[in-house]
């Protein structure tokens, strides 16, 4: 079983917080959805567009009606976090959908951001399905220090830029936890150590360490992992620093060494760990997402 598993996040805790396993790129524990059972019920994150009868099953579960949904919170626009926002907001009349203003146009209008992510994953694209635009009715910007009232629940938010200039995190006081997108790495069960998220075109190594350090200073007892699952916050945040770093030295070295962009993806292909947990499509497509994240940093960087 994996498609549909829901699990109680109970970190540090937390209460009134579900997540369903959304089987992403047909790999179990990768990309949830996450139910948020408050005053006024939430959906952080959307998943990728496909199968949004998942989602709407996972409300069932602890008693939310599409009807009785308010809010739908991608915390950025990538489409494995929010591809499945228009089709959400069409099942789901009275909730409007919240986003950071940065990626707010790519809502509205997702054909550039299908065109961009169908060049940047390949034939990876076969996981997703189209996104539909979200009504400007139904959309609403959010800004960095804007805080989301949900009764019992807040959702308080966050500017993330380093992984995308249209990231922000969610911080819920009432379960002292954070949403962190994609702000703190890649932690899933198949994998059991931090991974590195550095796609292109927009990843920063300064920005994302800037990241790591706001979510420190936040100072949660939770964290609630875009790429997966709830876990106490512990050394977590200043592991994840020392990783993005060290992952960076990693494919500069060989990237200097090499001076071909196959090559220096072909190398971490063949020794990432991640690519046998998650399967040779998933695990592979990763790593070269990832190492040509890091390429484009270090041109940008180096004025090429």
């Amino acid at each position: 079983m994996a498609l549909g598993d829901i699990y109680e996040a109970t970190a540090a805790d937390s209460s009134d917080l579900t997540y369903v396993d959304m089987e992403m790129y047909d790999t179990p524990e990768y990309g949830p959805v996450y139910v948020l059972d408050a005053d006024r019920p939430a959906l952080v994150d959307t998943g990728i567009g496909r199968r949004p009868d998942v989602i709407l099953d996972a409300m069932a579960a602890v008693g939310i009606a599409p009807e009785d949904l308010e809010v739908i919170a991608p915390t950025h626009v990538h489409l494995d976090h929010a591809g499945g926002a228009g089709y959400l907001a069409e099942a789901c009349p009275n909730a409007d959908v919240y986003v950071y203003e940065a990626g707010a146009r790519h809502l509205l209008d997702p054909e550039r951001l299908w065109e961009g992510t169908k060049a940047a994953v390949g034939d990876q694209i076969e996981f997703y399905g189209e996104p539909k635009p979200v009504p400007e009715d139904r959309l609403v910007e959010l800004a960095d220090g804007d805080v989301l009232d949900l009764g019992d629940h807040a959702l308080e938010v966050h500017a993330a830029p380093g992984h995308a200039p249209h990231q922000a995190v969610f911080y819920d006081p009432a379960n002292d936890g954070v949403f962190t997108a994609d702000a703190a790495g890649i932690l899933t069960p198949a994998v059991e150590t931090l991974q590195p998220t550095t796609p292109p075109a927009n990843f920063d190594l300064e920005l994302s360490l800037a990241d790591v350090e706001m979510l420190q200073d936040l100072d949660p007892a939770a964290l609630y992992y875009g790429h997966f699952g709830d876990y106490e916050t512990g050394d977590l945040l200043a592991t994840y620093a020392d990783v993005l770093q060290q992952w960076v030295a990693d494919v500069e070295a060989v990237w200097t060494e090499t001076g071909d962009e196959d090559a220096t993806i072909e190398h971490f292909q063949e020794g990432a760990e991640a690519v046998e947990a998650w399967g040779d499509n998933k695990g592979g497509a990763e790593v070269s997402l990832n190492v040509r994240g890091v390429l484009g940093y270090l041109r940008h960087r180096d004025g090429d």
